[in-house]
């Protein structure tokens, strides 16, 4: 089963220090390579700042709206993503537990993918 990791921590201007965010980095890289040598990693990356967001919202008069910037003002950000595919939730969560991020104050929400037979 697919389960996506969303990994939320605070923005980069209120990140660690360089050689802080360098180990970071480092633990990543190594958290990458630990999931794709267990055959388990679909896909993964991170996300830009938050100030490159947009968000778009279509009216039910069917008017588009295009506002810079995230939909919610919040203290934490959605950083980054992988997409697992492995036995079950638990399974899941324990990858969750290993990502750098969880171990640095981030949260890791997990979340199955819902797949669609489609033709």
């Amino acid at each position: 089963m697919k389960y996506m990791l969303l990994i939320y921590g605070v923005p980069m201007s209120a990140a660690p220090s360089p050689e802080q965010g360098r180990q970071m980095l480092d633990e990543y890289a190594n958290y990458g390579k630990e999931i794709a040598e267990a055959g388990v990693y679909v896909s993964g990356d991170a996300l830009q700042s938050v100030e490159t967001a947009t968000t778009v919202q279509v009216t039910s008069s069917g008017e588009r709206l295009v506002t810079d910037g995230p939909f919610a003002e919040t203290r934490e950000v959605l950083g980054g993503f992988y997409i697992l595919d492995v036995p079950d939730l638990d399974a899941a969560i324990d990858w969750a537990a290993r990502c750098p991020g969880s171990q640095h104050g981030s949260r890791i929400e997990v979340r199955p993918i819902q797949e669609f037979d489609l033709p």
